[in-house]
């Protein structure tokens, strides 16, 4: 957390409040957003970029607490509070050749690529297990635990498949999936767990429609979520409904 949803729900809210103001004499250009890493983009093509890792927040004109790192004052008076209470994010500035050599390090967006180019891509790392392969952020941007878990539940695939054992018809499922959960995810606002609020101090609303991650039953069957450990990740499934 946050994830993409969490992350593009933010940049929504920026573009509507920073759009066209100054911070330390330059301009905002727009606000952008690259897998989870969030970017505000000054007219002389600087970037103000951000990675809000566990524990990130990113707030308009709310006030400092203890875990405040940095306030970001813009000429308008309008307060940019980034707090983060694990100390695991960070923000930096950086050129626009800085950013790109940022981005080539990142797979693609998953809203944006096609359903061929997934196909090919995820078959890169065929022996890779297909959970951890989807929150791999050099194959598919954005992707973290929670929506990795939501979007195998969605199409019926286990987490610990391998991506070679997978079938034709189950990669399109989970392509499938992965548009619809995020895009709801989306306009939903993301998903609160913890400590994800977004720009204006609210909570997002998606995490009510989980249906594996951190539950007990599995809504359509009843069965119990079981609980593996993949790469260190606890992985969340239905063992009735994902095979």
């Amino acid at each position: 957390m946050p994830e993409l949803p969490e992350v593009e729900t933010i940049r929504r809210q920026l573009s509507q409040k920073i759009i066209g103001k100054k911070l330390n004499g330059k301009v905002v250009n727009q606000t952008l957003r690259r897998g989870k890493i969030l970017i505000i983009e000054f007219q002389d093509k600087t970037n103000l970029i951000f990675h809000l890792k566990l524990t990130g927040q990113l707030l308009i004109n709310a006030e400092p607490s203890n875990y405040t790192r940095k306030v970001f004052i813009f000429n308008d008076k309008t307060k940019l509070i980034f707090n983060d209470a694990r100390k695991f994010g960070w923000f930096k500035i950086v050129t626009a050749k800085e950013l790109l050599n940022i981005e080539k390090k990142l797979g693609p967006e998953p809203l944006e690529i096609s359903q061929k180019a997934f196909n090919a891509l995820i078959k890169i790392k065929s022996n890779s297990r297909i959970k951890i392969l989807l929150m791999d952020q050099s194959i598919i941007a954005g992707i973290g635990n929670i929506y990795a878990s939501e979007i195998l539940f969605v199409s019926g695939v286990k987490p610990d498949r391998l991506v070679k054992e997978l079938r034709e018809e189950e990669i399109k499922r989970i392509f499938i999936a992965m548009r619809s959960v995020l895009k709801k995810a989306i306009k939903m606002g993301g998903s609160s767990i913890r400590d994800y609020i977004d720009t204006i101090g609210d909570r997002g609303s998606y995490a009510k429609e989980h249906k594996v991650y951190q539950k007990e039953k599995c809504f359509v069957c009843g069965s119990k979520i079981k609980k593996i450990m993949l790469s260190g990740r606890s992985s969340y499934f239905c063992p009735k409904c994902q095979r």
